[in-house]
């Protein structure tokens, strides 16, 4: 009983954060942005941009002019590379503010490589940097943008909380500033001031609609923020395709081994184990052959049979490693080939104008083999279909079946390895795969040929 009525109060409790959240959400967008935390990270970010920045530009203009300056004696070039250390220092807090503020998700830049770790060598590394151009740029740009961007935000923001709560401290002017109201126009010889009822109301509506915009100001203001943060202070595109190249070629390495170690299990547990066996029945057979030629034959027929047995493993493997018939005759044979193995009636259909690369090819083999293994394991499924096509540089590979769907790529899964080979080589895989069914796996692969 207890545990039971634990579980109804728990019912009870999501079904009331529900219902919550649902009468939230009927409140309009626009009623909501000015008080949701979003517009006040932003606004706070924005207000931090101005003396953050002054300090930036300052001592990023000193210390630049000084060491350009001075570059035709040995000073200035020390002074040049701390100039752009310490614009990677500003950097660095520009992008831990950017990530609390704006939830802006970059990664840091390369870091500096030294080759000798001495003093001269890291000015050295620094001067060439990239990323420390990078930062001393935006250090420069930052400045101008940012008093624009806190003008604005504190002008709208100021004015809009201002004039919409004026109601509330319109009596401050009669009772401390010696006049009527707020003060909308004046000279020497005529005053206008927002004082009687209407023109305090019309006031706060103007205030209203002020607040009402500030939100997307604020956003289209932070908008350029991440535009410089992520361009300038993030790593360049020749970084991350650096990075995206060195994790490739450890998934390869990684795909490689695991293809090795696959191999040689196979050979240690079949085909090898096999033909040891083998060797064993053909001595004993041999010892017998003067003593009982009948047993003797028995035992060599039956070493024929495990010959054969043998042999077809190692063609197993050999198909498993690279099939003759995706050299021989392409993918469109090779395909068919692994379609009339699986437990379902599969059909496929190749339309390419000639043959992509070798490598591609046999990406393209194995991701189908592999996806027709799934199904024919998991699927449940009762018809299949293969197309393969070209599209400009691309080799399209749509897999479908009518199973029971549920395919994820998710960590640990065969796809998952699939999808990270297909990344090695800039290919791409894609699943559709609701409960229920069907399931479609549509690969992409460079072309290459």
């Amino acid at each position: 009983m207890d545990t039971d009525s634990g579980r109804e109060e728990t019912d009870h409790a999501m079904a009331t954060d529900y219902v919550t959240q649902r009468q939230a959400h009927r409140l309009p967008t626009a009623l909501r942005a000015p008080f949701e935390a979003r517009t006040w990270r932003e606004f706070g970010y924005l207000l931090l941009s101005l003396p953050i920045s002054i300090v930036m530009f300052t001592l990023s203009i000193t210390l630049f002019s000084v060491g350009v300056g001075m570059a035709v004696t040995f000073i200035g070039i020390p002074i040049l590379a701390g100039c752009l250390a310490m614009g990677r220092g500003f950097g660095a807090m520009e992008r831990a503010r950017a990530r609390g503020l704006l939830k802006v998700e970059m990664a840091d830049p390369a870091p500096l490589r030294s080759r000798t770790g001495g003093p001269m060598s890291w000015v050295g590394a620094v001067l060439k940097s990239g990323a420390s151009w990078r930062h001393l740029l935006y250090s420069l740009l930052h400045f101008p943008w940012a008093t624009f961007a806190f003008s604005v935000a504190m002008a709208f923001m100021w004015w809009g909380w201002g004039l919409f709560t004026y109601p509330l401290w319109q009596w401050v002017f009669p009772m401390y500033a010696g006049q009527s109201g707020l003060q909308l126009y004046g000279d020497d010889t005529h005053n206008v001031y927002l004082n009687n009822p209407f023109e305090i109301g019309l006031t706060s509506v103007v205030g209203l609609l002020f607040v009402l915009a500030s939100p997307w100001v604020i956003r289209a203001l932070t908008t350029v923020d991440r535009l410089m943060v992520t361009s300038l202070l993030g790593p360049s595109r020749l970084d991350s395709r650096v990075t995206e190249l060195e994790s490739d070629r450890g998934v390869v390495v990684d795909t490689a081994a695991a293809d090795l170690r696959r191999i040689e299990r196979d050979l240690h547990d079949g085909a090898q184990a096999r033909l040891v066996a083998l060797a064993m029945d053909l001595g004993l057979a041999k010892e017998k052959l003067t003593q009982d030629p009948e047993a003797a034959a028995k035992m060599v027929d039956e070493a024929h049979g495990e010959v054969k047995v043998a042999l077809q493993e190692l063609r197993d493997l050999a198909r498993g490693i690279h099939p003759a018939v995706l050299t021989d005759r392409g993918l469109d044979a090779a395909l068919s080939a692994v379609a009339s193995r699986c437990t379902v009636p599969v059909q496929v259909e190749v339309d390419l104008p000639y043959r992509p690369a070798a490598a591609i090819e046999g990406i393209a083999y194995f991701t189908v083999s592999e996806l027709l293994q799934n199904i024919s394991k998991h699927a449940q499924a009762t018809r299949a279909t293969v197309d393969v096509w070209r599209v400009d540089d691309r080799v399209m590979l749509v897999v479908t079946d009518d199973g029971q769907g549920g395919a994820d790529t998710t960590a640990g899964s065969g796809l998952a390895g699939l999808a990270e080979r297909l990344d090695s080589v800039d290919g791409l895989l894609v699943v559709d795969s609701p409960i229920g069914g069907p399931t479609t796996v549509t690969a992409q692969l460079p072309w290459r040929g």
